[in-house]
């Protein structure tokens, strides 16, 4: 086979996957002209671009993947507006120290106290360190395995939840679910116990999850599966998009005074 000449550069380079190189070929080759690379200093230098233009690929695919969406920094957090947090224990989940031990993160608030913003922070974070992340609703995930019409795809679906490693579980309880519901959420939870770690959002206390799975005989063993190995973090105060709407209110009245 022919070697390709140099003029054929801009087409093969991209199918051995040197797209940093092709992009900037011509400011490449002229660089290394002008300073007289050494064949060593000229091969550093590409593999170095061609390094960091990989790893942003790649966090840029783990991000669109994640469907974690838009979110509000923690760093726009007001630690002082709840009436009960433990700023310690949010800032080590943040830190992503339960998943050194494979453990999960419980947050429990009422609505619009921040457990989603918290949720979507430690997903990012795991996001940036490399970690395979998906963030989606509970009512999301149990409508896509109630959806399965064979066994067959019902078992490819589990196997693709339970391999994640790290699972958000937005809104537990803001709606209630059958007996065949509660077993498909159980049979993620249990494939994932022990394996990938969890993170878990509910506005209702464990004590009132029967409510969510009223007729389900799994609830017990549900719960103590999510909550071994866990941190729980309760938030407890007035919602902070309540008081941001009534901060809007004010200021558009004292702008028409």
């Amino acid at each position: 086979m022919a070697k390709p000449k140099a003029t054929d550069l801009a087409t093969t380079l991209p199918q051995i996957g040197l797209r940093w190189v092709t992009d900037n070929l011509d400011d490449l080759i002229a660089t290394a002209t002008r300073k007289r690379w050494s064949p060593i200093q000229l091969l550093e230098h590409i593999a170095e671009h061609e390094l960091e233009e990989r790893t942003q690929r790649s966090l840029e695919r783990r991000l669109s993947r994640s469907r974690v969406g838009r979110f509000k920094s923690m760093a726009d957090f007001d630690w002082r507006w709840p009436k009960k947090l433990d700023r310690a224990l949010v800032e080590s989940a943040l830190r992503l120290d339960f998943m050194d031990r494979t453990g999960n993160i419980v947050l429990v608030a009422a609505q619009g106290l921040g457990k989603t913003m918290m949720a979507k922070n430690i997903a990012h974070n795991a996001i940036v360190a490399g970690h395979n992340t998906r963030f989606v609703t509970t009512s999301d995930l149990l409508l896509d395995l109630a959806a399965c019409e064979s066994a067959r795809t019902l078992e490819r679906r589990l196997r693709y939840w339970s391999s994640i490693k790290l699972l958000v579980l937005d809104e537990l309880g803001y709606l209630s679910y059958d007996s065949r519901n509660a077993d498909l959420l159980f049979q993620v939870v249990s494939r994932r116990y022990e394996n990938k770690s969890l993170v878990l959002t509910t506005n209702l206390a464990f004590s009132d999850w029967p409510s969510i799975f009223p007729n389900a005989a799994c609830t017990t063993a549900l719960i103590d599966r999510i909550v071994h190995h866990a941190d729980v973090i309760s938030v407890e105060g007035s919602s902070y998009r309540r008081r941001e709407a009534a901060s809007k209110t004010r200021a558009r009245r004292r702008a028409k005074a």
